[in-house]
C-alpha cells in the first residue's frame, strides 16, 4: 500500500503541470464549490490518522482483556454450575469493580487527549469558485474539507494538510522533521527534477512535492492537491498507529503469572476432591471441599488491587504532566532496560543558538558575525533560523541602529534553488558597493579567489583552502552548523547585479551555531543509567552531531551506527549490533522499527519516544511508546504515554514510578498467593484429620474478602530504594518456590491452631466453633505476614509501611474478630470462640510473624545463590 502511494507521487513529481490538474480532474482556477462537495463524499474527510472507535464498547473490551479476570471469569461460572449464587454474585462484582477502575482511568485519559487536540483548530486555504463562471476565490476551510483537485495556498507557519504538487513557489522553504527526523528544513519549488528514470529517490526527497504533516518555515507557494486522508504519504505511514500493538513485557507476564495460579488450581482441586471424597464417603460434600480449594487459591480481588495500583500510579504520573493512554503502560516503563529517544528536542531544545565566529585560521573574530547580520539585515528573502539566531545575537550587541545609520540596501542576487547561499548587496560609501555571501561553506568556499587572515587578504591558495575545509569538519563533529561569510567591494554601478558577479570573493570566516543541549539531560540519562535504563539514540540527524550530542549527555558514543551500515546487516547481526551500540544516525523509519525489534528479540523491554509520522512503526513494536504533546497526531495515537512537557527527566521519574506500582502489585500476588497455598494445604490436612469442613465456602469468601479490602493500601505503601534501581518484570519464577516454602510455614501455624480448637475450645463438639476459630487465626496471620513480607529489610532498617497500609490492616483484623459477635454471625453460621482463645490468637501471631522474618532471611540467601548459580532473572518481590 505504502509502495503504491510512493509510486504515484513520483508519477505526480516528473509530470507536466497540465498532466497533474489532468490527472486529479482539476484547474488552476480552483475547484467549484459543487465539485469540493462531491468529491468530499467520494473521498470522505482530510483525517490522516485513521479513526479510532473510542466509545464506551471499545473501553469495555479493551479493560477486559486480562488473563486474572478470565480467571475469575472461570471461577464465577462455577459457582453458577454448583449454585452458590452468593459467591458468583461477589466474584462478578471484583471483576465489574476492576473493569470501572479501568474504564474509568481510560475515559480520564482520552478526556484529557481531546483537551489538548481541541486547543487548535487547524484551516487551509484554498482557490474556490462558486460555479464554473464564477471568479476564483481564496478562502480559508477546515482541513478536513481538502479533496484532491484543491489549490491550495500556502504562507509562513501553516502545515501542509494533504499531499500537493507544487504549481509555483517563491523562496519556499519546508520542514520535513516530522517525517524525515532531518532538523533542518530543505527548499522546494515547482521544477519537475524528479524523473521516472531516478524512481528510487525517496518521495520526502522530492523537489515539487510538499507532503502532508510538513510546515511552511519562509516563502509561499501554491500546491495542487493530490492525495488527501489515509491516501496521503503521511496516511498511509499513520495507518500503522491502529495496527495490533505487539505484546509488551507485562502482557508476557501477566499471562505467565496467571497460568502459574492456574496450574496450581489444576493440580490441586482434583487431588482435594479425591482425597476427601475417598476419606468421607461423601462425594458431593467433596465436590463443595474442592470448590472452596479453588476459591482459597484464587486471589480474587487481584485485578482490582492491579488495576488500583496502576490507577494510582496514573494519578501521579498526571501530576508530572504524563497522560497514560494504556494503564498497563505504566508497568511496562517499570521493567524497561532501553530507552530509544531521538536527539532534537529531547536532548537539545530543537533551536539554534548562535556560538561565535572565527577567521579562516579559526581565530575567535567578530568580523564574520558581523557581515552575516548585515547581510541578513538587507535582505529581503526569507530567513532561516541561523539568520533569526544572528538577529538575536546582533540585538544584545545594538548592531539594527548600527546597521540602519551606517549602511544602505542596494540588491539581492537571486537565491541559489537549494537554498544553501544568499548574497545581497550594501553601501556605505558614496560610489562602492559592497557584496555579502553567507550560507553553506560547500557553496561559499568555491566562489572565494582570497582570504582575510588577521588584518591582511590574502590569497586562498590550496593550503589555506585545506585548513578551512578541517577547520568545517571539526565544527560539525562538534554537533556544530557552520556558516561561511564573504565579501566583496566593487566600484558602484546602477544596473541589476546577477549570479556571475558573485565571483572573485574574499573568504571573510565562520559563523558557528549550536542546537543547546537541554540543561536536565544529563542528570536524566544519568538518573536513568543509575536505575538500569540504558539510553540509546536513534536519528535520522547527521552522525557528527548526534555522536557529539550524546558525548555532551553522557551516553557512550564510541560507535556510530548508521543507516546505510544496517541496510546492509542480516537481522541477527543487527540484534548483536544494537545491544553494543548507542548511537544511531541517519534513520529511516524502517530502520527505527527494525533497531527496536531487535532490541525486544534480544530480550529486552524496551521504551521508545518518537514525535513523528516517520516513527509511527516503531512506537507500535516497542514494549512502552511515549510521545511528546507537540508529537503529530499519528505518533499520538500510537503511543500508551503522552508527554506534555517533552523532558526526558520526567520519564525517568515515571520508570521509577513504574516500578513502585510492580513491586506493591508483587507485593500482593505473591504474600496471598502463598497465603492461600497455605490454607489450602491445611485444608488438605484437615480432610483426612477431620469429620467436618474446617472453614465453609461462605467463611472462605469472607476472609478472602476482608483481608482483600485491608490489600486495596497496597498501592500507597512505600517501597525499598534498592528495588527501584533496577528494571522490574512480571516474572513467575520466584512465584512458585515462594509459594510452597512461606504457605508451608503458614499452613505450620494452622496445624497448630487445629490442635488448640480440638482439644482446648471445644471444637471437637462444635464444628461452628472450630470453624470460626480458623477463621479469625486465618485472617490475623494472613494480615500480619503482608507486613512482615512487604519489604526485603528488617522493619527497622527498611522503609516502614505506609500509615495507611497498617491502619487498613488494623482495622479489618478488629473487624474479623468482632464478626462473630455481630448480626453477620448467623447468615455465616459462625460462633463466638471462647474469651480464652484470643490469647492463643496474640501468641500465634507474634510467633507466625517472628518465623516469616526468620524464614525471609533463609529465602533471601538460599534464592541469591540459586540466581547465581542458574542465572535466574532478578526476584520481582522484593
Amino acid at each position: 500500500m505504502i509502495s503504491d502511494g510512493c509510486e504515484r507521487l513520483r508519477e505526480l513529481s516528473a509530470a507536466p503541470l497540465p498532466t497533474v490538474f489532468d490527472q486529479v480532474c482539476g484547474s488552476p482556477r480552483g475547484l467549484t464549490e459543487a465539485e469540493a462537495a462531491d468529491r468530499l463524499h467520494r473521498f470522505g474527510p482530510n483525517s490522516q490518522t485513521p479513526a479510532r472507535d473510542d466509545g464506551f464498547m471499545t473501553g469495555v473490551r479493551t479493560c477486559l482483556r486480562s488473563p486474572f479476570l478470565a480467571l475469575l471469569a472461570g471461577l464465577c461460572l462455577v459457582f453458577v454450575l454448583v449454585g452458590d449464587r452468593k459467591a458468583a454474585v461477589t466474584v462478578a462484582v471484583m471483576i465489574a469493580l476492576a473493569v470501572a477502575l479501568r474504564l474509568w482511568q481510560r475515559t480520564r485519559s482520552m478526556r484529557a487527549i481531546r483537551g489538548v487536540r481541541e486547543l487548535v483548530t487547524a484551516t487551509a486555504t484554498v482557490r474556490r469558485r462558486a460555479d464554473e463562471d464564477a471568479p476564483s476565490v481564496a478562502r480559508d476551510i477546515p482541513v478536513a474539507a481538502l479533496v484532491p483537485g484543491d489549490v491550495v495556498v500556502l504562507g509562513p507557519g501553516d502545515v501542509v494538510a494533504a499531499d500537493l504538487r507544487i504549481a509555483s513557489a517563491t523562496d519556499l522553504v519546508i520542514d520535513q522533521s516530522a517525517m524525515t527526523g532531518e532538523s533542518l528544513p530543505v527548499y522546494k519549488d515547482a521544477t519537475a527534477t524528479q524523473r521516472r528514470a531516478r524512481g528510487l529517490v525517496a518521495v520526502v526527497d522530492s523537489v515539487n512535492l510538499c507532503l502532508s504533516g510538513t510546515t511552511v518555515v519562509a516563502g509561499a507557494a501554491t500546491g495542487i492537491v493530490v492525495a488527501t486522508g489515509s491516501r496521503t504519504y503521511c496516511g498511509a505511514l499513520a495507518r500503522h498507529a491502529v495496527d495490533p500493538r505487539s505484546e509488551s513485557s507485562f502482557d508476557h507476564g501477566v499471562r505467565a503469572v496467571s497460568w502459574t495460579l492456574i496450574r496450581f488450581m489444576l493440580v490441586l482441586v482434583p487431588i482435594v476432591f479425591a482425597v476427601n471424597g475417598l476419606v468421607s464417603g461423601a462425594w458431593g460434600q467433596a465436590a463443595m471441599f474442592a470448590v472452596a480449594v479453588a476459591v482459597g487459591l484464587t486471589p480474587e480481588m487481584l485485578p482490582v488491587i492491579v488495576t488500583s495500583n496502576l490507577a494510582r500510579g496514573a494519578v501521579l504520573l498526571a501530576r508530572e504532566r504524563v497522560v497514560i493512554r494504556r494503564l498497563n503502560a505504566i508497568q511496562d516503563l517499570g521493567a524497561m532496560d532501553v530507552l530509544c529517544i531521538d536527539k532534537t528536542g529531547t536532548l537539545t531544545e530543537d533551536r539554534v543558538v548562535y556560538a561565535h565566529s572565527v577567521d579562516v585560521t579559526g581565530h575567535v573574530d567578530d568580523t564574520a558575525s558581523e557581515l552575516a547580520y548585515l547581510a541578513m539585515h538587507f535582505q529581503d528573502g526569507p530567513h532561516s533560523r541561523l539568520d533569526q539566531a544572528i538577529a538575536q545575537w546582533a540585538d544584545e550587541e545594538q548592531m539594527p541602529v548600527i546597521a540602519e545609520a551606517a549602511y544602505t540596501g542596494v540588491a539581492e542576487i537571486a537565491p541559489e534553488q537549494s537554498r544553501r547561499k544568499q548574497t545581497v548587496v550594501v553601501s556605505r560609501l558614496h560610489g562602492e558597493h559592497m557584496l555579502l555571501c553567507k550560507g553553506d561553506p560547500d557553496e561559499v568556499l568555491p566562489c572565494c579567489t582570497r582570504a582575510r587572515v588577521g588584518d591582511e587578504v590574502v590569497g586562498f591558495h590550496d593550503e589555506l583552502k585545506s585548513e578551512a575545509r578541517d577547520l568545517i569538519c571539526a565544527y560539525r563533529k562538534r554537533g556544530m552548523q557552520v556558516m561561511a561569510v564573504a565579501a566583496k567591494s566593487r566600484a558602484a554601478h546602477s544596473g541589476r547585479y546577477h549570479k556571475t558577479d558573485e565571483n572573485g570573493l574574499v573568504l571573510v570566516g565562520f559563523v558557528g551555531f549550536v542546537d543547546p543541549v537541554r540543561d536536565s539531560a544529563s542528570c536524566a540519562v544519568t538518573s536513568l543509567s543509575q536505575h538500569g535504563v540504558r539510553v540509546k539514540i536513534l536519528t535520522g540527524d547527521d552522525g557528527h552531531v548526534a555522536q557529539q550530542v550524546a558525548t555532551q549527555v553522557g551516553v557512550t558514543s564510541d560507535r556510530v551506527l548508521r543507516g546505510k551500515q544496517i541496510d546492509k546487516l542480516a537481522d541477527s547481526r543487527l540484534q548483536a549490533l544494537a545491544m553494543q551500540t548507542a548511537v544511531f544516525a541517519e534513520l529511516t523509519p524502517g530502520h527505527k522499527a527494525r533497531i527496536v525489534a531487535a532490541l525486544r528479540d534480544a530480550g529486552c523491554a524496551v521504551g521508545f519516544l518518537g514525535d513523528g509520522v516517520n516513527d509511527v512503526a516503531a512506537l507500535r513494536i516497542a514494549d512502552a511508546s511515549i510521545a511528546p504533546d507537540t508529537a503529530t497526531g499519528a505518533a499520538k495515537q500510537a503511543a500508551d504515554l503522552i508527554l506534555l512537557d517533552k523532558d526526558l527527566a520526567v520519564i525517568a521519574r515515571a520508570v521509577i514510578e513504574g516500578r513502585r506500582t510492580l513491586a506493591n502489585t508483587m507485593k500482593y500476588i505473591k504474600i496471598t498467593a502463598s497465603s492461600n497455598f497455605g490454607n489450602v494445604l491445611s485444608v488438605m490436612a484437615a480432610s483426612m484429620l477431620l469429620p467436618f469442613l474446617p472453614m465453609l465456602p461462605s467463611q472462605l469468601m469472607m476472609q478472602n474478602l476482608l483481608y482483600d479490602i485491608a490489600q486495596l493500601a497496597l498501592p500507597w505503601d512505600r517501597v525499598d530504594p534498592q528495588y527501584l534501581r533496577h528494571p522490574r518484570r512480571w516474572q513467575s519464577s520466584g512465584m512458585v518456590p515462594f509459594m510452597l516454602i512461606f504457605g508451608a510455614l503458614s499452613s505450620v501455624f494452622d496445624l497448630a491452631t487445629f490442635a488448640v480448637l480440638w482439644w482446648a475450645c471445644g471444637g471437637s463438639d462444635s464444628p461452628s466453633v472450630f470453624q470460626t476459630g480458623w477463621f479469625i487465626e486465618g485472617l490475623l496471620t494472613q494480615l500480619a505476614v503482608v507486613l512482615a513480607l512487604r519489604s526485603r529489610a528488617l522493619p527497622w532498617r527498611g522503609p516502614r509501611p505506609a500509615p495507611v497500609v497498617v491502619l487498613g490492616a488494623v482495622a479489618v483484623g478488629v473487624a474479623g474478630v468482632l464478626l462473630p459477635f455481630s448480626p453477620l454471625a448467623e447468615p455465616l453460621q459462625m460462633t463466638a470462640p471462647p474469651l480464652g482463645y484470643l490469647l492463643w490468637l496474640a501468641v500465634v501471631t507474634s510467633a507466625y510473624v517472628a518465623a516469616a522474618y526468620a524464614m525471609k532471611r533463609w529465602y533471601q540467601r538460599w534464592y541469591l545463590r540459586r540466581r547465581v548459580t542458574n542465572r535466574c532473572p532478578r526476584e520481582s518481590c522484593w
